[in-house]
């Protein structure tokens, strides 16, 4: 169950969307780093709502995000990033040339 009643939905997913695109935007900036890239905009975007189990069974919110980054400045490169509830799943991004 994913919400205690009805009346209380809204304001919590709302609440948990927002702290999942901070987990997001949080990867996303690590990754970008870690690999020597750009995130361009400093954000990421919504894409996808699924809904999908965790290691435990449990029913959690399966989100896509999808950013763009830029390992020259002078271009655009697609990324990805899948949360399940608060927790990184995966993580993508598009092939560049490496210099």
């Amino acid at each position: 169950m994913l919400a205690p009643c009805p009346g209380s939905s809204p304001p919590w997913l709302w609440r948990d969307s927002l702290r999942a695109r901070e987990h997001a935007v949080a990867a996303g900036r690590a990754a970008c780093a870690r690999y020597g890239v750009q995130l361009l905009d400093e954000t990421v975007a919504f894409a996808r709502l699924r809904l999908a189990r965790d290691d435990a069974g449990r029913l959690r919110l399966r989100r896509t995000y999808v950013f763009e980054f830029s390992e020259t400045g002078d271009n655009r490169r697609h990324g990805a990033i899948v949360m399940l509830g608060a927790r990184l799943e995966d993580l993508r991004l598009e092939p560049y040339r490496l210099q």
